[in-house]
């Protein structure tokens, strides 16, 4: 069977405010390598990739940013026995408590983040299919491993 034509095949680009874009969902572990990726489209939101960024692992603890905030994924993360470090949404109807010196090192992901934009190829994004472009960033997170 040939194989889809281009136009059929996924890019997980969509529109946001600043034009079309792509988020690059990713898990890191407690040194800031590089455990998983997951691309969405532009618009949407952070909790589509939640289960699938954390599925598979037994971590003691998540450690994240508001837009993972949904009470049933944190309820999930709870019965698997992990620490929950997440600030809930402002608009919270119920304010959930979080370690605030947990959650500092969150900034391990924004450090690899960085890495990533020393590519040149992943922050211009030159493929077109999303296949091409997660391929990629493996390829690049395999680097930042072996640094």
């Amino acid at each position: 069977m040939p194989p889809a034509p281009k136009k059929s095949q996924k890019q997980a680009v969509g529109r946001s405010r600043g034009g079309f874009s792509c988020k690059i969902h990713m898990t890191v572990d407690g040194l800031g390598n590089p455990l998983r990726f997951r691309l969405s489209a532009g618009q949407a939101h952070d909790m589509t990739q939640a289960e699938s960024l954390v599925e598979g692992f037994n971590f003691e603890r998540v450690i994240a940013d508001r837009g993972y905030a949904a009470q049933s994924f944190v309820d999930g993360l709870l019965e698997k026995g992990m620490e929950v470090v997440i600030p809930p949404h402002p608009r919270a109807k119920e304010e959930r408590e979080y370690d605030k010196w947990w959650y500092r090192e969150r900034h391990l992901v924004e450090c690899f983040i960085n890495k990533l934009k020393h590519f040149r190829r992943v922050f211009s994004r030159y493929e077109k299919l999303d296949t091409s472009y997660l391929g990629f960033l493996h390829f690049v997170g395999a680097l930042i491993w072996l640094r």
